[in-house]
């Protein structure tokens, strides 16, 4: 079992599935209703990732969009299985969905907070400071509240399990172990590089960012909240990269501990059978990795 670390690869939870991302290739592994894992693997735009991803902050907006875009091409695969149709998450209404999706996102976690502390700053006289950190705390609140609340829904419960299993099998292969249900169980849920700890890391800078900004009418102060998430989640991809390229420093290990335990909204214990999928897809995305760089 090989035992290099490669902090490229990732994965993410797919309704009855999972999906597996490497640096050439993206694999997906989903239980079919007649229990059978049927496998979907292929390349990525390795050559535009490869100009891209090297250039500082870009690249974190070039891994969004990634996520993003393999994420409805997951959804379209774990659908078609699930329903036995061919279902696809493309054209037109793909893309107003998605836009739907982010307006209400934004709405929701960036300008509902602004709009709040502003409010708060008017009626109380509070400095402007004490303003964007009341926002980012009610942005922190808003963000795991809905985690939370989520999280009881017994259909997202279970997407949680294969996420607890997608991050379980990466830790087992980046501590050089067998990946058999057996041993990837002893590993941990959470994992430095999750989706989950880059929402808190974006809270944080947007703190520290929009507190620079100072005193501003509320018009100007939602407009810098949607023109700089791009600066925002640039900033954050940085520090998450650079924190797990040294997490044997102490320091660092302190520093991802928030992070680590926010993880515990979006994950659960998984079962044998959510590991047998998460392995599934870590295998088939290594298989054609290897054959792609060879």
């Amino acid at each position: 079992m090989p035992t290099e670390k490669l902090p490229t690869y990732g994965g993410q939870a797919v309704l009855e599935g999972v999906m597996m991302r490497g640096v050439q290739t993206m694999a997906i592994a989903v239980r079919a209703p007649d229990q059978q894992i049927i496998l979907h693997s292929q390349p990525l735009d390795a050559q535009r990732r490869g100009r891209l991803m090297r250039i500082p902050f870009v690249r974190g907006l070039v891994g969004l969009w990634d996520a993003l875009a393999l994420g409805w091409k997951s959804l379209s695969f774990s659908a078609s299985i699930a329903s036995g149709e061919q279902v696809k998450f493309e054209g037109p209404l793909a893309w107003v969905t998605m836009a739907i999706s982010l307006t209400l996102g934004v709405g929701l976690f960036f300008l509902a907070p602004a709009v709040l502390s502003q409010l708060v700053e008017r009626v109380l006289g509070i400095n402007p400071w004490f303003g964007s950190l009341l926002e980012g705390l009610v942005r922190l609140g808003l963000i795991a509240g809905y985690l939370w609340l989520i999280g009881f829904l017994p259909d997202v419960h279970r997407l949680f399990g294969y996420h607890g299993a997608e991050h379980k099998t990466i830790n087992a292969f980046e501590a050089g172990a067998e990946l058999t249900p057996a041993s990837v169980v002893r590993f941990p849920l959470e994992h430095p590089r999750c989706g989950t700890a880059f929402l808190l890391t974006v809270v944080v800078f947007s703190i520290l960012l929009f507190a620079l900004l100072g005193p501003m009418p509320m018009w100007a102060r939602l407009l810098t909240r949607v023109l700089l998430i791009p600066v925002v989640a640039g900033l954050a991809f940085e520090y998450i990269r650079f924190t797990a390229r040294h997490l044997s420093h102490p320091l660092v290990k302190l520093l991802v501990v928030p992070n680590l335990a926010l993880q515990r909204l979006t994950t659960r214990e998984p079962d044998a059978r959510m590991l047998e999928v998460a392995i599934a897809a870590f295998n088939a995305m290594r298989e054609k990795e290897n054959v792609t760089v060879a």
